[in-house]
């Protein structure tokens, strides 16, 4: 074993090994955990807008979630995508080759951030406009998405450094990262907001200051705890080859996200078309749906990861079995949230505003009901999904994301006009079963492909 490895053997789990629900589970577990962290930070933050400024605040906050979806999904899909590279070199053993991608991954990103941060700062006015962001609101929203936008590049170091981290399957570190950073935020929101009354303002700077300490504490462990992922020597130089296998992976990933963007976009601009209450709807409806469709979202990560590692080291028997496992698991996780949803989503929207505001309230909760329904969908979308990512088909798990942009358009363009709000209400489960009509076959098709290739090392690049 190499200095490297004793090193860090301590902060790595080989998922190639063992039981499937296993490995998933434990790989899994601090994933959830930390982006329910990190959701009910953005619950807290939503409250403190809603409840502290106004509904008008809230409004401005969430006006632009589909942008930041678009925008900071590219960002976070394509640092995923950098990592399933990583994740079968380490697999398949071979350390010098994850080195190589690890140091070529970090001039794909310093390239991206300065890029995607530029265009985004001079283009917020125009893209506010694009959404139909109310007028009373257009101010608070503006700054907010400015602010946002300036915090790209910790957002993306962020994502590089967890997913490469993840990738030689230590979930638990990223997840103490989320904590402290949590914390921090919800702090400097406390602060800056309720002490110094500055506003969506003080929303934004919290944001990517907390952001930016999580990408310090991401950089200083891997640099003392993870020595095996700092590249050394020619492990630093230019390859043209990696770069391209990077590229080929983080790029359609990323797209992934953004073409599922347009089509939020499309139908965030319908709602706001409804005016600010139905905004402040969807803003009080998207925070909690997240906390609860993170879990799903996470159950998937694990399975970019797992599929990675075991497609490196030509386990393909692994991931048939890991896929049935992840499908128990999600179904089991469905019921408990019926459980909770349907009884209690009234009382979940008082978290963001007063008992006043009945016609927002009863909104938000009927949006969270009809979803629940079909969260099965959202579970076998995203399970295929990341498995197919991890199996280095990013191109093919793309066109799911086109199936989903395909049904939120339709929605946007004919459902919303007919039925308003309730059209908005079932955008998501739409885009969820057409996507999955594209990825339950696609997925076995790929099976039966990989399985009669019979390859050993599919990574042999």
């Amino acid at each position: 074993m190499s200095s490297h490895t004793q090193q860090s053997s301590l902060h790595i789990e080989n998922m190639t090994e063992g039981a499937p629900a296993r490995a998933i589970l434990k790989f899994a577990v601090p994933l959830i955990l930390g982006y329910l962290l990190q959701q009910m930070y953005l619950i807290i933050d939503a409250a403190i807008v809603g409840r502290w400024i106004g509904v008008n605040a809230l409004a401005a906050v969430g006006a632009s979630s589909s942008i930041m979806f678009l925008i900071m999904g590219f960002c976070n899909g394509a640092c995923a995508g950098f990592a399933i590279p990583v994740a079968q070199a380490f697999g398949a053993g071979d350390y010098h080759k994850m080195r190589c991608y690890v140091s070529n991954a970090l001039r794909i990103a310093v390239v991206f951030s300065v890029v995607i941060t530029l265009l985004s700062c001079l283009l917020c006015e125009k893209i506010l406009q694009l959404v139909n962001t109310p007028n009373d609101i257009f101010h608070d929203a503006y700054v907010f998405l400015f602010l946002q936008f300036c915090a790209i590049p910790f957002t993306i170091t962020y994502n590089l450094y967890a997913g490469q981290i993840r990738a030689l399957g230590n979930s638990k570190q990223p997840f103490y990262f989320l904590i402290v950073s949590s914390l921090v935020n919800i702090l400097l929101d406390v602060v800056l907001i309720l002490l110094l009354r500055m506003g969506v303002e003080g929303a934004g700077i919290a944001t990517l200051l907390s952001q930016a300490f999580a990408s310090w504490l991401c950089y200083r462990f891997i640099r003392r705890h993870m020595p095996m992922l700092v590249p050394q020597g020619d492990e630093r130089q230019f390859d043209n080859k990696r770069i391209s296998i990077l590229l080929n992976n983080g790029v359609p990933m990323g797209l992934q996200f953004s073409i599922t963007g347009i089509g939020i976009i499309m139908l965030q601009s319908a709602n706001n078309a409804l005016g600010t209450v139905y905004v402040a709807s969807f803003t009080a409806a998207l925070r909690i749906k997240y906390l609860f469709t993170c879990v799903l979202e996470n159950i998937g990560v694990a399975m970019a990861t797992y599929c990675g590692q075991n497609i490196g080291a030509g386990r393909i028997d692994r991931i048939k079995s890991g896929v049935k496992d992840a499908m128990l698991v999600m179904l089991v996780y469905f019921v408990l949230t019926v459980a909770v949803i349907y009884p209690f989503a009234d009382e979940m929207m008082m978290l963001f505003v007063n008992n006043g505001e009945q016609e927002v309230i009863a909104n938000a909760a009927l949006l969270m009901r009809i979803a629940n329904w079909f969260y099965p969908s959202l579970g076998i979308l995203v399970i295929l999904r990341y498995s197919i990512q991890g199996l280095g088909y990013s191109n093919l798990s793309m066109m799911s994301g086109v199936m989903e942009m395909l049904a939120r358009c339709g929605v946007s363009l004919w459902l919303v006009p007919a039925l308003t709000w309730t059209g908005v209400c079932y955008a998501d489960p739409v885009a969820w079963v057409m996507a999955d009509l594209f990825l339950i076959p696609a997925f076995w098709w790929l099976m039966k492909r990989l399985k009669g290739k019979n390859v050993k090392r599919l990574n042999d690049v």
